[in-house]
């Protein structure tokens, strides 16, 4: 199902998100952290980890572990997408399409950090339904893996004309 990434490849890594969280307990409260990460190696591979722990550095690092362990990777159509994609998952849904050369990046918070990191310099994607930063990334790994997982449209007209 993951198309897994061969480790020698240069992997380049972005801090998405980091939030401070606290749990209720007997003696007070227990604070920690969580980072959100994701992770790239600009050729059409890309994941995303969550990482907890009681300091920012050490929740960094797990999350890093944790996003190289579930990369994937998705086809690309020179600087851009193949085709066009709508996707949901929960409440959340999500538009991809294409975009001609030179257009750049259009799109909002971690889609953008994700698409740079994968590589991807001409895209436009809206996404509908939620803020939540590491739903808004899970989404977007989840339509870029069914990209990956399905034939592109068109790529199997190509081959019938060829044959003619």
């Amino acid at each position: 199902m993951f198309n897994k990434v061969k480790k020698d490849q240069t992997i380049d890594e972005k801090t998405i998100e980091i939030k401070r969280v606290s749990k209720k307990v007997k003696g007070g409260n227990n604070i920690s952290f969580t980072a959100l990460v994701g992770v790239g190696n600009g050729k059409g591979s890309v994941g995303i980890g969550l990482g907890r722990s009681a300091g920012v550095p050490e929740a960094i690092k797990k999350a890093v572990r944790k996003a190289k362990a579930n990369m994937i990777t998705f086809p690309l159509n020179g600087t851009t997408v193949p085709c066009d994609i709508e996707f949901s998952l929960g409440a959340a849904r999500l538009k991809i399409k294409p975009a001609p050369r030179g257009s750049g990046i259009m799109a909002g918070g971690p889609l953008r950090a994700l698409f740079d990191l994968a590589g991807v310099k001409d895209v436009s994607a809206k996404i509908l339904g939620t803020n939540n930063g590491n739903r808004n990334c899970q989404i977007l790994i989840k339509a870029l893996e069914y990209m990956s997982d399905h034939r592109v449209p068109g790529k199997e007209r190509v081959a019938d004309d060829e044959k003619v």
